[in-house]
């Protein structure tokens, strides 16, 4: 299905198990590489999907230096979208709490950017999906951050956990893009090299 891709060793810069979960279903070979300290700042007049693109930019660029000829690097960023502000990693269960008493009721907007990356060039795309949540009460919120523990996570869940069960009432567009990794539009991406 990949011949495309036996002239690479693929390598996935991520330690999220939830977008080497994602990667494992489309049948790749790859391994997992990550480096610590990579800077996730970015210009504040960037917008939605811009963030993450810019991010996942930034994230390639720091294993360019590193690869080797026939590496392919896959780097992604995901963010929450809300009131033209960015909900990210909470800092802990408080802010957690808060982040999902915003969206309580109300749809939010789930970015990812992710960059295909060799010594010799660089693809990249965003994906965008809509997630809405039921009106959640403080008690189910309190219950999911303790029970959990989704500061790992931007927006404070992960949407394959029970408050995705529980408070998503609708999505559109990708699923797996609100768990990390939009890996349909990846296997198209994969394909097309």
């Amino acid at each position: 299905m990949f011949e495309n891709l036996e002239k690479y060793r693929v390598v996935l810069a991520s330690g999220s198990p939830r977008r080497k979960s994602l990667l494992d279903g489309l049948g790749i070979t790859y391994e997992v590489r990550t480096l610590p300290g990579i800077d996730e700042s970015y210009p504040h007049n960037l917008q939605g999907g811009d963030i993450p693109l810019h991010i996942a930019r930034k994230k390639a660029e720091a294993y360019r230096k590193l690869m080797a000829p026939d590496e392919l690097v896959i780097t992604a960023d995901t963010i929450v979208w809300l009131d033209g502000k960015v909900l990210g990693k909470p800092k802990d269960k408080e802010d957690a709490c808060r982040m999902l008493r915003q969206m309580s009721g109300r749809q939010h907007e789930v970015f990812t950017g992710v960059c295909l990356t060799t010594p010799d060039w660089q693809r990249c795309f965003t994906s965008r999906t809509a997630v809405r949540f039921a009106r959640l009460t403080n008690d189910e919120i309190s219950y999911y951050v303790d029970t959990f523990r989704p500061l790992d996570k931007a927006g404070a869940y992960g949407v394959q956990e029970w408050i995705g069960f529980v408070g998503v009432e609708s999505i559109e567009g990708s699923y797996f893009n609100v768990m990390g990794l939009p890996v349909q539009r990846l296997y198209r991406e994969l394909k097309e090299l």
